[in-house]
């Protein structure tokens, strides 16, 4: 099975080349998704998270992700300890998944992580892609798809790593400087003819 990992900034057009993928039969392994439903579900994971940051839990049992937020953002030290335990739980289960795909005789995967090569799942990768787009598309694109003011998306935007950040470390770099979606699809689907 060939494994593509894929990461970059929001509004770049991950999901356009993830749609390609599927398109081409491959299945997609979003690793937020993981993650959340991780912290729903995996007791472990949560208790965890309880010893290193105090009581979180809602009413309901669940653990208040406003409140781990509060705790951490602001604080590079809390943060950067949560990320190495939600990355651990992250990455296993992402591990295990994608044995699963195997062993149902998947021929091709894409792992979908904003935090990729930081992680180590790059590593369970065959290839590494970084989809990278002009600040200005970026904004552009994030008002589209969520109807947020300029103003918004603009913070968004700069409060995520540059481009270059993204591109270091990746095998390849995928740059959507396209005004159409549809252009950008045809250049992802390119793409994925020369790198498989």
């Amino acid at each position: 099975m060939t494994v593509i990992g894929i990461t970059g900034p929001t509004g770049a057009g991950k999901t356009t080349l993830l749609r390609e993928i599927e398109r081409l039969g491959g299945e997609v392994i979003d690793c937020d998704a993981v993650y959340h439903q991780l912290l729903e579900e995996d007791a472990g994971l949560q208790e965890e998270l309880e010893r290193a940051f105090g009581p979180l839990r809602e009413e309901d049992g669940s653990i208040d992700r406003k409140k781990l937020g509060a705790i951490v953002f602001g604080d590079p030290a809390k943060l950067e300890r949560l990320n190495g335990i939600t990355q651990r739980a992250t990455a296993a289960r992402v591990r295990a998944l994608l044995e699963d795909l195997r062993g149902q005789g998947s021929t091709l995967a894409a792992v979908d992580a904003i935090a990729l090569l930081e992680s180590g799942l790059g590593e369970l990768c065959d290839t590494t892609v970084a989809v990278v787009a002009p600040p200005e598309a970026r904004v552009a694109r994030i008002m589209a798809r969520e109807g947020i003011p300029e103003d918004y998306a603009w913070s968004r935007v700069r409060a995520q790593r540059p481009a270059e950040y993204f591109v270091r470390g990746c095998d390849h770099a995928l740059v959507n400087d396209h005004n159409r979606a549809e252009e950008f699809g045809e250049a992802a689907r390119k793409f994925l003819r020369e790198i498989l």
